[in-house]
C-alpha cells in the first residue's frame, strides 16, 4: 500500500514567452481544479500586484544546463511519444537506455532522474546501481505495482506518479464501459453492420443506466469522479472504501457508504473497480464475491486486471452467475487470442485505454515534469508516492 502526497505550486502570471503556451495554460486550470491543498509554496506579490517568479521557477531558469533525464526511448511502440519530446526537451536533456548503455560511463554521474512512460524502462537493482547520483524516478500514470517502491527507496531515491491528470479520462472511460455494456453497443455495432441482417429484432434489449444502482469499490480521485458522472444519471450510488468520504462529498454526489464490501455487492446493478492494484486488492474480486451479486449486475475494472480472479469470472459468466463484464485491464494484456474471455457474447474488453486521450497523456507528461524538476531542486513534491 501507498498513500500520496498532493498539493500544487501556484503559477506566475507573467512569464517569458518559452514558459507559456495554450497547453500549459490548460493545465495550470486543470492542477487548480484538482490538486487542493496547496504546502509551503506561495508566489510573492509585487507592489503593482504583479505576480513575482516563484523561487522553484527561477532556480530551475536559471540553471546553465539542463538536467538529463533517462527515457526508455522516443518513438516507437514503448517509447515516449514524439509530440511529447519537444516540451520535455525545454527541461531536460534526453538520454534513452540505448544511448546510456553505450556511454555509461561518461552518463552516470549526469543522469539524475528517470522518466517512466508504459513503465519502461524497467527499474531494478542494476539500473540503480548504475546510477549513483539518481534523485527521483517519476512515473508517467497512477499506478505504480510496477515500482519495487521499497528497492527504489533503498536508493535514497524518491518516486512519483500523475494522479491528477489521469482521473477525467479514467472516468469517462469507466461510464462508457458502463454505458456500452448495459445497451450492448458492441453486439449492436456488428447487427447493424453485418452483411447478414435483414432486419433488426424488436427483442434485442439491454438495460438502462438511469435510475440503476452503481457500486464504487475504490472512491479515490477517479472513483470520485465516475459517481459525479453517475449523479447526472440520477443512478443510486453505493461506495466501500478504506477511508470514508466527507459527509459533505458524500451529499455533493448522492452517494452512501458501505463500510461492508459485501453489502455493496449484493445492492448494486453495476460495480465499477476503481482501486489500486496492492496485496491487499490482488484478486479482491474472485468467485466468492462474484457470486454475493445480482444475476442481473455488471462487473467493470478500470483499474488492474489483477484486481479480478479472471478463471472465477469467466466460470460466472458461463453460468449467467452475473449478467455480463466490461474490462478496461485484464492479465495479461492483451490477452492470449485463445482466452475464454475473448469468446464470451456478454464481455466488452477494451486495450487499455483509460488514460489514452491527448489530453490526458499530456497533462501526464506535465505533471511527471513538475514533479522531477522539485525533486531535482529539492523542493516540495506535487505528487509523491510515500512507500508503507
Amino acid at each position: 500500500m501507498f498513500r500520496i502526497k498532493a498539493f500544487c505550486f501556484a503559477q506566475p502570471l507573467c512569464l517569458p514567452a518559452a514558459w507559456v503556451n495554450p497547453t500549459n495554460k490548460c493545465w495550470s486550470k486543470q492542477a487548480k481544479r484538482n490538486i487542493t491543498s496547496l504546502q509551503s509554496y506561495k508566489v510573492e506579490l509585487k507592489s503593482t500586484g504583479r505576480k513575482m517568479l516563484s523561487a522553484y521557477q527561477a532556480k530551475i531558469m536559471g540553471e546553465k544546463e539542463l538536467p538529463s533525464v533517462l527515457v526508455f526511448e522516443i518513438g516507437g511502440p514503448f517509447g515516449i511519444l514524439e509530440s511529447h519530446v519537444e516540451y520535455l526537451r525545454k527541461h531536460f536533456n534526453l538520454v534513452t537506455v540505448k544511448e546510456f548503455q553505450r556511454r555509461k560511463e561518461e552518463l552516470c554521474e549526469k543522469i539524475k532522474s528517470v522518466f517512466v512512460f508504459e513503465r519502461r524502462p524497467v527499474i531494478d537493482r542494476e539500473l540503480l546501481e548504475s546510477l549513483p547520483r539518481l534523485k527521483v524516478v517519476g512515473n508517467s500514470g497512477v499506478g505504480v505495482n510496477h515500482l519495487d517502491l521499497k528497492l527504489i527507496s533503498s536508493f535514497g531515491v524518491k518516486v512519483t506518479n500523475t494522479p491528477h491528470a489521469v482521473s477525467d479520462s479514467t472516468a469517462d472511460i469507466g461510464m462508457a464501459l458502463m454505458l456500452a455494456s448495459a445497451r450492448r453497443l458492441v453486439e449492436g455495432c456488428y447487427i447493424a453492420s453485418s452483411p447478414d441482417t435483414t432486419h433488426f429484432a424488436v427483442d434485442w434489449l439491454g438495460v438502462e443506466v438511469t435510475r440503476a444502482t452503481l457500486g464504487i469499490i475504490g472512491m479515490g480521485n477517479i472513483g470520485y469522479k465516475v459517481a459525479k458522472r453517475a449523479k447526472a444519471f440520477e443512478m443510486n450510488i453505493l461506495y466501500h472504501n478504506r477511508n470514508r468520504r466527507k459527509e459533505e462529498e458524500e451529499q455533493a454526489v448522492g452517494a452512501t457508504y458501505c463500510k461492508n464490501i459485501d453489502d455493496l455487492l449484493q445492492q448494486s446493478d453495476f460495480v465499477m473497480l476503481v482501486v489500486n492494484l496492492t496485496s491487499e486488492t490482488h484478486r479482491l474480486i474472485g468467485k466468492r464475491e462474484l457470486e454475493l451479486m445480482k444475476p442481473t449486475a455488471t462487473l467493470i475494472n478500470i483499474s488492474r486486471g489483477e484486481v479480478i480472479d479472471q478463471d472465477a469470472l469467466v466460470e460466472a459468466l458461463q453460468n449467467k452467475v452475473i449478467k455480463a463484464a466490461a474490462l478496461d485491464v485484464t492479465y495479461p494484456e492483451p490477452l492470449p487470442r485463445d482466452h475464454l474471455l475473448l469468446q464470451l457474447k456478454n464481455v466488452i474488453i477494451t486495450p487499455h485505454i483509460g488514460t489514452a486521450t491527448v489530453q490526458a497523456l499530456f497533462m501526464m507528461t506535465e505533471e511527471t515534469v513538475e514533479n522531477i524538476l522539485a525533486a531535482l531542486n529539492d523542493l516540495p513534491i506535487p505528487s509523491e508516492v510515500i512507500p508503507k
